[in-house]
């Protein structure tokens, strides 16, 4: 399968009045001598704060099982199950497939 790279050819992507917005009030701030700097305020609810913890304190993927990974790959030891791949792979379809049914 060959992949496409259009996205580099295409140069930058359009910027919206929204985007240039912001920029046009720092620059016209600026220009105008203000001393004072715009600031954004971002307040994280109690759920996300909590939520964030959880998701810190229980490790996605195991460090030292990754490096055993590694090791082996570069000492040519590692050893692919393909049964276990095609098994993976089939679920993956699977799910994909229930979740479009609903």
């Amino acid at each position: 399968m060959k992949i496409d790279d259009s996205i580099k050819k295409t140069g930058g992507l359009p910027v919206s009045p929204a985007q240039t917005r912001g920029a046009g009030r720092a620059a016209g701030s600026e220009a105008a001598g203000s001393t004072g700097a715009a600031s954004d305020n971002v307040h994280i609810s109690a759920e996300l704060k909590a939520l964030s913890g959880q998701v810190a304190s229980s490790s996605v993927f195991d460090a030292g099982k990754v490096e055993e990974i590694k090791a082996a790959i570069a000492g040519g030891q590692f050893q692919v199950d393909p049964e276990k791949v095609a098994t993976g792979l089939l679920e993956s379809v699977r799910d994909l497939i229930h979740s479009r049914k609903h």
